[in-house]
């Protein structure tokens, strides 16, 4: 009998991390019965996060709280308190790409996020834990800074309107009414190491899948520009070349300016369910996630899996919905796409594929070990 834990990210857009898990465990025992498949969702600080700190933390609680979602309509979304006063709030549940009815690369905000942190700070929260992926806009964070007391005003005194289009009036920052961090200080959970601007920048990267066009990037850049123009000026670090400055449509320039701290999100996720410890007594791990490119390399879940496994000498495995990148630091490797016959199939059934993708690394795994 092997221990095999089974550690993937959610498959975006086709399936959440916790199915994925099942899908390839199933699929592995279909071949190996006589295993121990260890399920351990995994998360890097996207969608997803607050489910598996949910279910990895005891004691954990959800909080609801109705927010202004990015497109401009109520939504309920949830906090996490957790023990010791720390509480994780997850853009994707309140600003996320999932809740447009349609992109809007200009309009979409991130207030909601900054009012579900006000609620957490208002329940007496004494650290923050802030998950950033899936951003819907490229608002620099300007709108969870309005949220938290900021006033982001025009040249006549007027506050500017959401969005990054609002930020084309920016004139000033007034930050006397923004409200301190908790005494724990505020992590950013994140797997984006992107600069603010530039062509690795926010919205050169990432406006393209919320909406915007190419001749919409310098309008986007220009916004964001102006926003860290108006924050340096009223005596706020920032750094618009620091390491995850653009994550979230440029959510981290405004975090890492109120005095939030960067964190790989998958370590926080690993640390949060016991990954290190539950990977030293595995015989074999498989990750994954629904696009391993030359992006997963920089802090997502697979190549902390990977990281971990490595440091235990354990085979690790990859199962991802498609393969664009090489896989030398993985002992085996199979694309449900390949399975499928076509990605659109795999998206399409994403369990079935994935148990096959289980199925037979399991079959691989008999051969060479």
């Amino acid at each position: 009998m092997s221990v095999i834990v089974v550690a993937p990210d959610s498959f975006k857009g086709s399936a959440a991390a916790v199915e994925v898990a099942e899908a390839l465990a199933e699929g592995w025992r279909s071949v190996r019965p006589q295993d121990r498949v260890v399920l351990a969702p995994m998360a890097d600080g996207g969608e997803g996060t607050l489910a598996a700190f949910g279910a990895a933390v005891p004691g954990a609680v959800r909080h609801p709280v109705r927010v202004l979602g990015p497109a401009g309509a109520s939504v309920v979304a949830n906090w996490l308190e957790l023990p010791g006063g720390r509480a994780l709030i997850e853009l994707a549940e309140t600003s996320g790409l999932g809740l447009m009815p349609s992109l809007a690369p200009f309009d979409a905000h991130t207030v909601g996020f900054g009012e579900a942190i006000a609620a957490a700070l208002d329940h007496g929260a004494t650290e923050l834990l802030l998950a950033i992926g899936g951003s819907a806009s490229t608002d620099g964070g300007a709108g969870a800074l309005a949220a938290l007391g900021a006033r982001l005003l025009a040249a006549d005194g007027r506050e500017v309107p959401y969005g990054n289009r609002g930020l084309s009036a920016l004139d000033r920052v007034d930050v006397s009414g923004l409200r301190p961090l908790p005494p724990g200080g505020a992590r950013i959970l994140s797997d984006v190491t992107a600069p603010l601007l530039g062509p690795a920048g926010a919205a050169a990267v990432f406006g393209l899948q919320k909406g915007a066009g190419p001749q919409d990037i310098p309008v986007l850049e220009a916004g964001l520009d102006r926003l860290a123009t108006a924050l340096r000026e009223v005596g706020l670090p920032v750094d618009v070349n620091a390491s995850g400055v653009g994550a979230a449509g440029g959510t981290g320039l405004a975090l890492l300016a109120w005095g939030a701290r960067m964190a790989p999100g998958a370590d926080a996720v690993g640390e949060a369910i016991g990954l290190p410890g539950t990977i030293a007594q595995a015989d074999a791990v498989i990750t994954g996630e629904g696009r391993y490119d030359q992006q997963s390399r920089s802090g997502k879940v697979p190549s902390y899996v990977a990281r971990l496994a490595a440091e235990q000498h354990v085979p690790v495995l990859l199962a991802a919905g498609s393969v664009e990148a090489t896989t030398e630091h993985f002992a085996d490797a199979v694309a449900l796409s390949d399975l499928a016959g076509d990605t659109s199939a795999a998206i399409a059934d994403p369990h079935r594929w994935a148990a096959a993708a289980g199925a037979a690394l399991a079959g691989r795994f008999a051969a060479r070990w």
